[in-house]
């Protein structure tokens, strides 16, 4: 169903239109302006808000022509036969410009139709196609084929290949279309120069418009790409501030992230359990990190991670994130995880001075209570650690290190090896 234009293909749909409550019964005449609305990625929520907008203003300017310039891979959760229907109603004669060159489109003879399935794509597409002039049975193969340009206009699935958008509109000159309010005979182009200078260039005013700065952070943020990476992005963040023990800037930017994330969620169909499956992913790598080795929490991370990014969108190939992009997020994760978050524990709560063995027997003071587990100072270097009693350790109190395992040490009051040390002693001395 998707298309990659090697040239551009210039579809003309003046045939479709939008009633706008224009009054007036007379087809636009003259030289209005022609404007052109540039529609790039998916038929979001900000996107077919700005088609809809275009429609109207272009009827309520009575402008020359409005052309689409699409590139674009489908809709998101809309619902595209408004604006078709919008188009049929039109009384300004619609173009749809899929371009520049090298441009993504599907169903190409109507993009805005790729929210329904295959089978309907293809129906619908038979009707507008015939009802404009263009072959009903090229525009099932352009919805059920990869075609390029070429093959998309000679099997008529198209009105023809048109390099650049300004060679549409002059094509377009003297050509008759249907409206909503009639029959419209397009004056686009003028003819300047002279001898071998001469040229056709437009005759009027092109005025071009695209999403606002809002707008086209909405859509960025509705891209299924984005909103994964800036899931798990912000996941990683708030664990490695976690771990930090304070709030600062990795914190800020992990919880923006994840606002971002949830607010491209909400408009994609989005499989909660697989979002589920992220988050269990990465608790199970921080049981692991914490215990200061690889374990089973590491297989359930990693089995957890794979399984939520490829079905997180419903595995829906159309919306699922480009392989390499799945590749990239979750071998960066993993690798953030298990070699990132480890050296930052390494530095925080070790010291390059001395050797895990050698902490044996060193004695500090608690600044977190162990009970059972907490925080140590050791030769100024904090240690996550926990107590190998029953008997919890306040903060401030005194400890001493019996034992390391990983990245966590066991620790006791002092006095409690000093007892052991003193029964000893005491043996010795009987058997003297």
């Amino acid at each position: 169903m998707l298309r990659r234009a090697i040239a551009a293909v210039a579809i003309v749909a003046g045939l479709l239109a939008l009633a706008t409550g224009v009054s007036g019964a007379d087809a636009p005449v003259g030289k209005r302006g022609i404007d052109v609305v540039q529609v790039e990625g998916y038929l979001d929520a900000p996107n077919i808000s700005l088609v809809k907008d275009a429609i109207r203003e272009s009827n309520a300017n009575r402008s020359t022509m409005l052309v689409l310039q699409v590139n674009s891979n489908g809709a998101i959760g809309e619902d595209i036969e408004s604006v078709v229907r919008m188009m049929e109603r039109s009384r300004v004669p619609i173009a749809v410009w899929v371009g520049p060159s090298g441009a993504d489109a599907k169903g190409a003879a109507a993009i805005l139709l790729q929210a329904a399935t295959t089978r309907g794509v293809a129906n619908r597409l038979a009707v507008l196609a015939e009802r404009n002039g263009r072959d009903p049975d090229g525009a099932r193969k352009l919805a059920a084929n990869r075609l390029g340009s070429a093959e998309a206009a000679k099997v008529g699935a198209t009105n023809g290949v048109r390099p650049t958008l300004g060679e549409l509109i002059v094509q377009l000159d003297g050509k008759t279309v249907t409206t909503a309010a009639g029959d419209v005979e397009l004056s686009t182009a003028k003819v300047v120069g002279k001898g071998q200078d001469r040229r056709r260039q437009p005759n009027q005013d092109v005025v071009f418009n695209r999403l606002g700065l809002g707008a086209s952070l909405l859509h960025r943020l509705i891209s299924p790409s984005i909103a994964y990476l800036l899931i798990v992005a912000g996941l990683a963040l708030m664990v490695f501030e976690f771990y930090t023990a304070s709030i600062g800037l990795a914190g800020l930017v992990g919880a923006v992230c994840a606002i971002g994330a949830f607010v491209g969620f909400s408009h994609l169909p989005v499989h909660w359990w697989a979002l589920g499956l992220l988050f269990l992913s990465v608790l199970g790598f921080t049981i692991d990190v914490q215990a200061g080795g690889l374990g089973p929490w590491t297989v359930i991370g990693v089995v957890s991670l794979i399984a939520g990014s490829w079905w997180l969108y419903g595995g829906a190939s159309s919306l699922r994130p480009s392989w390499w992009v799945l590749l990239v997020v979750m071998v960066g994760f993993v690798v953030f995880m298990l070699g990132g978050m480890t050296a930052m524990i390494r530095a925080r709560f070790s010291t390059p001075t001395i050797g895990r063995e050698g902490l044996v027997g060193e004695e500090g003071t608690a600044e977190v209570s162990v009970d059972p587990d907490g925080v140590v100072l050791i030769r100024g270097s904090r240690w996550r650690a926990r107590t190998n009693r029953a008997t919890p350790i306040k903060a401030g109190d005194p400890v001493k290190v019996v034992s390391v395992e990983g990245l966590v040490l066991e620790v006791e009051p002092p006095e409690g090896g000093a007892q052991g040390a003193q029964s000893d002693e005491q043996v010795e001395t009987s058997d003297d």
